[in-house]
């Protein structure tokens, strides 16, 4: 059997035939040959015979035992009356990559599963080249096929770098997956996702869950003003969290008293914290115990346990009317951490019932972050938004890779 036949046969390259074998010390040389006569623009998909001019150029494959092995053959360009003169798309690698498609989809699904200096040391490529394929394959992976069906999403921001250095992230609810990241924390971060969305498919969005940042909730009113603003749960309560605690610190007669010692006192912050339904029999009698000497801070906790059960208990129906008492109740218990948490809650009341009745909360994006910084930490940081960009795409973009060897 001729060398070029059994070539043929092991590497099975679409579009192309083996027409030579060369080896050398390190490396296995395949001349190959396209088999397409007509040539193709990788920008517009223009179609010609004719050949501005022509070049020899070699692409990296998949290694064979411990030699590499490489792809040389004659590539084209063309005068595209559309974008000018191009090189040719040849159907064993990508347009503009030294590295063939199977190549390529072996390092991206390496990556998907490990970091990149592991996959640079399998692959014998450098972790630049690493860097660069990953983009390409999400790119060509990421279609506008994800923003089709979007009518429920997610904003949050995330930090990626020292020195306030932010990336955008909108998640969709349904999927739960990542459909648009952005460098930076501003307006025109998120108005780049509205404009890639279109005004037909941004006009379909019916909710979009966030923290309490104007930044956001104005670019979405300005982009998408029939969509109905969510306002996350979490931040909501954190918000009581802290009025309390700042109640606490203003209350001093507990210290040291006949009634409370120190290291009671200092149980009982934590006590506070603790939901109602998950105090144990000490914490408990903790409670109990400040109910009777310090009713100023039991009714703050009161107070942050009715505000908790806005989320818990309170029909979604009924949230309008219940936080609209709550409100009036914080005001009038003239604790000041609480009268100030009860105005700021009514500045963001849409947002925060709009939570409750539509059941939206922005734990999907606080879970993607929390992957995103995984992502992050498994790279040892990244040197630019688009490095880190693409990886959140491959990872939690829901980004398939298919491996070339069961072909």
């Amino acid at each position: 059997m001729r060398a070029s036949t059994a070539f043929n046969r092991i590497l099975q390259l679409p579009g192309a035939s083996v027409c030579s074998v060369e080896l050398t010390d390190d490396a296995i040389v395949v001349g190959i040959r396209a088999r397409q006569k007509r040539l193709c623009c990788p920008d517009c998909g223009y179609r010609c015979r004719g050949r501005y001019d022509q070049s020899r150029r070699r692409w990296r494959h998949l290694d064979m035992g411990s030699c590499r092995l490489f792809l040389e053959a004659t590539i084209r360009r063309l005068a595209c009356p559309n974008c000018g003169v191009r090189t040719e798309t040849v159907p064993w690698a990508r347009p503009g990559a030294r590295h063939t498609r199977d190549f390529e989809d072996m390092v991206t699904w390496l990556a998907q599963r490990t970091d990149r200096t592991s996959v640079s040391r399998l692959m014998r490529c450098s972790w630049e080249a690493v860097t660069r394929i990953i983009i390409r394959v999400v790119a060509d992976h990421l279609d506008q096929i994800r923003l089709d069906e979007i009518y429920r999403i997610g904003v949050d921001e995330i930090g990626y770098r020292f020195g306030h250095q932010y990336l955008t992230v909108v998640g969709d609810h349904d999927t739960r997956k990542v459909v648009w990241v952005a460098e930076g924390r501003t307006q025109q971060a998120l108005q780049g996702f509205f404009d890639k969305l279109g005004a037909k498919q941004t006009a379909k969005l019916k909710a979009v869950s966030m923290d309490m940042t104007t930044i956001y909730s104005e670019a979405v009113r300005q982009a998408a003003p029939k969509a109905t603003i969510c306002f996350d749960p979490f931040h909501v309560i954190q918000w009581a969290n802290r009025a309390l605690d700042s109640t606490y610190a203003s209350a001093t007669s507990g210290r040291g008293s006949p009634v409370m010692t120190a290291r009671q006192w200092k149980r009982a912050r934590w006590a506070l914290r603790v939901g109602q339904e998950r105090l144990t029999a000490d914490r408990r009698k903790l409670i109990n115990t400040l109910r009777r000497t310090e009713r100023r801070l039991f009714r703050a906790w009161e107070l942050k346990e009715m505000l908790r059960d806005l989320y818990r208990t309170v029909q979604p129906k009924d949230a309008h009317r219940y936080l609209t008492a709550w409100i009036t109740t914080a005001r009038r218990s003239k604790i000041p951490a609480f009268v100030t948490l009860a105005g700021r809650i009514e500045r963001h009341f849409d947002g925060i019932v709009a939570a409750v009745r539509l059941g939206l909360s922005n734990g999907l994006i606080e879970s993607l972050n929390a992957k995103i910084r995984l992502i992050n930490a498994r790279g040892y940081g990244h040197h630019s938004a688009t490095s880190l960009a693409a990886m959140i795409y491959l990872c939690a973009g829901g980004i398939r890779v298919e491996l070339p060897t069961p072909r």
